[in-house]
């Protein structure tokens, strides 16, 4: 199992496809941190 944390560019399908295959994946947009400009680096 991988953990991810998809940033806002990932595709939501690709996040859920890989929940349903056991990985731990976090969106900026459910760690509340979505539109805000956050370089990647920093993500």
């Amino acid at each position: 199992m991988a953990r991810l944390y998809a940033d806002e560019m990932f595709p939501q399908q690709v996040s859920e496809l890989l929940r349903t295959m056991g990985h731990d994946v976090l969106t900026v947009q459910e760690a509340g941190n979505a539109n805000l400009g956050i370089p990647d680096d920093e993500v």
